[in-house]
């Protein structure tokens, strides 16, 4: 999948006039890229439409308009963009009671490592986590991962032929597998392996 360039982004002033138009094409295409894992997490798949709304909020909140900035947003978002051969997702631990969240990030040390993909009857394949920096250490886990499952090329061609397509968890305190993932979503993924 192509990265984005500053050719593919609008000025501040298009950005304002075109939002709300582009802001809910992003939002209906997202509802095929969420993946709940249980009742208190969640991977959303990013890919090159994700980022470029990503980008446009940032230099728009941000007020970014000149070459540098710009620069610097397409360089920390680009990453998320799948390559391919992978899928790229931002997980997340949800737990809306902040002590309760609090507890929970301390018995959920490692759990990014612990989220997988299966495709049809391949091994796991586990997350690669927070290639960017680290967001844990040994007491407690963040709320928010950037993970890449990076897929086998047989995967990648079972995905093209229509394999059937697992996610799940397996840390000690959350255990949780979607079996299968639903069919907008499987569909979703399959199109960013290209």
């Amino acid at each position: 999948m192509q990265k984005l360039s500053r050719d593919d982004l609008l000025s501040l002033e298009q950005y304002a006039e075109e939002r709300p138009t582009f802001r809910d094409r992003v939002m209906a295409h997202k509802k095929n890229r969420r993946l709940d894992l249980g009742t208190n997490a969640a991977l959303y798949f990013e890919d090159r439409l994700t980022m470029q709304y990503q980008v446009q909020e940032m230099l728009r909140i941000e007020r970014i308009f000149e070459a540098g900035g710009i620069n610097e947003e397409l360089e920390a978002y680009n990453p998320l963009i799948p390559d391919g051969s992978n899928w790229k997702a931002t997980f997340m631990v949800e737990f809306p009671e902040e002590a309760q969240r609090r507890e929970m990030l301390g018995r959920l040390v490692g759990i990014e490592n612990r989220v997988y993909v299966h495709v049809a009857d391949f091994e796991r394949v586990y997350a690669i986590a927070d290639e960017d920096m680290e967001r844990a250490d040994e007491e407690k886990t963040s709320a928010v991962h950037f993970l890449r499952f990076e897929l086998p090329s047989e995967q990648v061609a079972a995905m093209k032929s229509d394999a059937s397509l697992m996610a799940g968890i397996d840390h000690g305190n959350y255990q949780v597998e979607v079996r299968p993932v639903a069919d907008n979503i499987r569909q979703a993924l399959i199109n960013d392996l290209d």
